[in-house]
């Protein structure tokens, strides 16, 4: 197989990671600086949806708590360029854009564990007892576009395989 660092997709990935990281990183913005969600939190919307504050320095839901946040920006950053190369040589544009999605909401928390030392997150989902991770804009896309990845390898891929075009 040979590497790319440019495909003809490379523009759909592309224009979705730069639309996925401009959105979380505006709703951040909003979120800290202008509705000031540190000192209205928590913000109850429904009975099982508020808007809260959490510094997350872990990854994914926390995960792996660490207070340098150096190794976790520099392996989002190696990650991105992985899926970037493998964006560069998708031949269906649902992979392309999935890739785009994910290396959006990477790089949009990799830039708050950056400027910000923690990745800013909002979202709490929970009813009674049960307690869904906060997350944000940008974890939303990493699993969108994981989920996509999934859908286009085991449905489409599969589609394809089984008509002799894989």
């Amino acid at each position: 197989m040979k590497w790319r660092v440019w495909g003809p997709l490379a523009p759909l990935t592309l224009g979705l990671a730069i639309i996925v990281f401009g959105i979380d990183q505006l709703h951040k913005y909003w979120m800290l600086d202008v509705y000031g969600i540190i000192e209205k939190a928590p913000v109850h919307i429904t009975s099982f949806f508020d808007l809260v504050m959490v510094w997350n320095k872990g990854v994914s839901y926390g995960l792996f708590t660490t207070h340098t946040q150096e190794w976790l920006i520099a392996l989002t950053l190696a990650i991105a360029v992985l899926l970037w190369i493998w964006a560069c040589g998708a031949k269906r544009a649902i992979a392309a854009a999935a890739i785009g999605m994910v290396i959006g909401g990477a790089l949009g928390n990799a830039f708050d564990r950056f400027a910000r030392g923690a990745v800013a997150d909002f979202f709490h989902f929970y009813y009674q007892q049960f307690s869904w991770y906060v997350f944000n804009i940008a974890d939303i896309a990493i699993v969108a576009g994981v989920a996509l990845l999934m859908y286009e390898s085991l449905f489409i891929g599969e589609h394809d395989s089984r008509r002799g075009k894989a």
